[in-house]
């Protein structure tokens, strides 16, 4: 028997009002049947059963309000016949427990201290699984109301699930790295409202046991686990060479581990003992070195196997049916930014005054919001059939970031109507989030053209690959100082950015991608011709 909690929905919202029951208390339910419906500030939403079994009660009456993360009805998990047995033995087992003489102390059934299961919430976007990332807590530890319990990792994002009220665990279902289904158990905690008042319940037992009670007020585990602080991509740096975090020294804020102490262990524990040292000189020393290098020879050929999950997954999924599907058209190009490297240097100053960063991209953004008004084209997406062009009334722009979790593409909504200091707030933000992996999903949806910045990593040209459903994606280069003519023929040093531009062949020709990347350019190379089209 436990609670079906009722799951995040989403969008913020934290509360919704119980329209309808589908069911009644005593029905047999099959899983996924719909069993409520309840309507937020968004839409009227249909809750199903997370499994089969029968409803023993129905915590809300219709038009009251539910709050999520508390529990909406009671299920017992069971087949037709054996849940109706089920049902009538827990409505029997309460009954002889109110009925029962005050001398007898609540046993184990009664539920004064069961533990309850915290279902793993819907998390939107159509999510069903998600990986097990790193436990906050241990089986024993308090908890609070609201502390974060655990990470899980979606193809989205990294998520935190945090404790619906304060209690102690009793159980973790899951292992690290595990998968964890959307509606399942994540762990179990008794309240701890449950325990005070089990605790205060008085006893009139004739000999109560006064062993027992000791018992029931000593903590039964060790000092609570101290959470030494690292961010995901140490962690699984130290999962993969099968290292404990608790005996690296963290040189970070706080005893943060950093990547560089991993490497710095790895080294330490690779390098000779003294004794070894001392004796190199010797054959015997001679001999265990070359025993060494072949059985790290032999280690280095070992198969090392590590699924592709969350984010990487999604990426993969995505880029091979955007591959596949869509018939790409290249076209590169060069652009000369040393007059927008000297305009961003003057306005430099002004922005950081008022707490923005100032970069290139908001420019590069800004330039091809203007350019998208004369080539719709470029900001529109195609229906699965390729029947119909639907041009969007927002220019969106993404921008591919390589953070912990993975590479995933936040967008900037509606470009054309931010100023440059709006825009580079934004950028700013998304940045931010994406390399710690906490973008929201609003972030990573309704993006209309998609810019990746390999230039930053080095690269000059590329072949980048469409995010579907959008038409177009550019891949800018790195700048470099190279000669160029100037308008009296003299050699002079500029400012050359490199830009690869990938379009869907199918609605997007080449004389239309180089017309667009034209006007992009000028704009990008007189920036301050940009002025005269700004709305």
């Amino acid at each position: 028997m436990s609670d079906f909690i009722l799951p995040d929905i989403g969008e913020g919202i934290v509360e919704c009002e119980l329209v309808k029951w589908l069911v009644s208390e005593g029905d047999l339910i099959e899983e996924d049947q719909p069993v409520a419906e309840v309507m937020t500030d968004k839409a009227l939403v249909e809750i199903p059963a997370p499994y089969k079994g029968r409803v023993t009660r129905l915590y809300y009456k219709e038009g009251d309000i539910a709050k999520v993360h508390a529990p909406l009805f009671e299920l017992v998990e069971a087949d037709s016949d054996a849940g109706e047995g089920q049902a009538q033995a827990a409505t029997e087992t309460k009954a002889a427990a109110t009925e029962a003489a005050p001398a007898l102390q609540p046993s184990a059934d009664s539920g004064d201290d069961s533990p309850e299961d915290f279902i793993l919430p819907d998390i939107g976007e159509g999510i069903v699984e998600c990986e097990v990332v790193e436990w906050l807590v241990a089986e024993g530890d308090e908890i609070e109301e609201d502390q974060p319990v655990v990470e899980v990792m979606t193809d989205k994002a990294m998520v935190e699930i945090t404790a619906p009220k304060a209690g102690r665990i009793t159980k973790l279902y899951h292992e690290k790295q595990a998968m964890a289904q959307v509606h399942s158990p994540l762990f179990a905690f008794i309240p701890r409202e449950r325990e005070e008042g089990a605790s205060a319940k008085p006893t009139t037992s004739p000999e109560p046991a006064p062993a027992a009670k000791p018992a029931a007020t000593t903590p039964t585990t060790g000092p609570a686990r101290h959470r030494i602080p690292a961010g995901p991509a140490v962690r699984r740096m130290v999962r993969e060479n099968n290292l404990n975090l608790a005996d690296i020294a963290g040189s970070g804020k706080d005893g943060r581990v950093l990547k560089s102490d991993v490497m710095a262990h790895l080294e330490k524990a690779s390098q000779p003992a003294p004794e070894q040292k001392e004796s190199s000189a010797t054959q015997p020393a001679t001999a265990n070195r070359s025993r060494r290098s072949r059985r790290s020879h032999a280690a280095d050929q070992e198969v090392r196997v590590e699924p592709i999950r969350g984010m990487k997954a999604a990426m993969a999924r995505s880029m091979v049916n955007s591959a596949s599907t869509i018939p790409h058209f290249n076209f590169c190009e060069d652009i000369d930014v040393t007059d927008l490297l000297k305009l961003r240097a003057e306005l430099k100053p002004e922005a950081e005054a008022r707490g923005s960063r100032l970069t290139l991209m908001p420019f590069i953004m800004k330039a091809m919001a203007l350019a998208v008004q004369e080539y719709p084209i470029l900001n529109s997406q195609l229906n699965e059939e390729a029947t119909e062009i639907h041009y969007l009334p927002q220019c969106n722009i993404g921008m591919a970031v390589d953070g912990k979790a993975g590479l995933i593409v936040p967008n900037v909504k509606g470009v054309e109507s931010l100023t440059l200091l709006e825009v580079a707030d934004e950028v700013a933000r998304l940045t931010e989030a994406a390399r710690s992996g906490r973008v929201s999903p609003d972030d990573l949806k309704g993006g209309t053209i998609s810019i990746s910045n390999i230039g930053a990593l080095g690269g000059t040209y590329a072949a980048p690959i469409i995010n579907a459903p959008e038409v177009a994606i550019v891949a800018l280069g790195r700048t470099q100082k190279l000669p160029r003519f100037d308008a009296n023929g003299q050699v002079v040093e500029r400012a050359i950015m490199t830009v690869s531009w990938g379009g869907d062949h199918r609605i997007i020709d080449g004389g239309t991608i180089a017309r667009f990347c034209n006007l992009w350019k000028s704009y990008l190379e007189s920036p301050q011709s940009m002025l005269l089209h700004m709305g």
